[in-house]
């Protein structure tokens, strides 16, 4: 009883974080790792190394979804990234020097920010910046991007979308498309750099990642079919718990 619910347990978490995953375009390690340190006993970077074996395939699969329904511009994503890579690359050398909990509450507190003000502008009926920037700027979202997950190792993706909304007037759908591919290469480093260095539980990884992998195509598909405001409704939502869990915990 005690084997069949160790195995169970794992895949049905991962299979509701790759259904959130899908519709609201992020890898879902921000949920899997207090799940998997509180849960399952795990230390904390024990847990994120194992989180991003089930971030990675939720991440590419779900990439490989939102292009199929919506192709995102190749030489715009492609600066994107490489932006994203060259931020998370520099930050990342020096965040071993800063206090982690402080980052993360002053992170929460921004994606708490940016929840109110998506759901104050959509509730006033201004959902869009009133002058949108150039599109040529977009890739210059992935330095903010790639800082936050150089930093603090999460929230690159969640950073992004509310940012081409609000300021580049995307849509949710987009931008969150864009917020994939803003992560999924930084994730798949860290993953590199977390198994090299041993602090990776493959077997509750792989068990997540199977999880996941079922429903992450689907919560595409959902993303894809709710109407533009409550996909936004529901990410702001989604964003301002998030961030009142990262203020609340540290």
């Amino acid at each position: 009883m005690i084997l069949a619910l160790s195995l169970v347990l794992p895949l049905l978490i991962g299979a509701a974080l790759g259904l959130a995953g899908g519709i609201f375009g992020i890898g879902g390690g921000i949920i899997a790792i207090p799940v998997m340190t509180g849960l399952f006993g795990m230390d904390q970077k024990l847990a994120q190394g194992t989180a991003l074996v089930m971030m990675v395939p939720n991440l590419s699969i779900a990439l490989w979804r939102y292009c199929q329904r919506q192709p995102l511009p190749k030489l715009r994503t492609a600066l994107l990234v490489l932006c994203s890579v060259t931020a998370t690359a520099l930050t990342a050398h020096y965040a071993s020097n800063l206090a982690s909990s402080e980052l993360r509450r002053y992170f929460g507190a921004f994606l708490l920010w940016l929840a109110v003000h998506s759901l104050w502008s959509l509730r006033a009926g201004r959902s869009r910046w009133s002058s949108a920037l150039p599109e040529r700027l977009i890739p210059l979202v992935g330095l903010i991007g790639g800082t936050c997950q150089g930093l603090i190792s999460i929230g690159g993706g969640m950073i992004t979308p509310p940012i081409l909304v609000t300021f580049f007037r995307q849509t949710q759908a987009m931008a969150q498309g864009f917020a994939i591919a803003l992560v999924t290469p930084s994730s798949i480093v860290a993953l590199l750099t977390f198994a090299n260095t041993g602090l990776v539980d493959w077997k509750m990884g792989i068990l997540f990642a199977l999880g996941g992998a079922l429903t992450v195509s689907y919560g595409v598909r959902i993303a894809h079919r709710l109407p533009e405001r409550r996909l936004r409704v529901a990410f702001a939502l989604m964003l301002a718990a998030t961030a009142l869990w990262m203020i609340c915990l540290g």
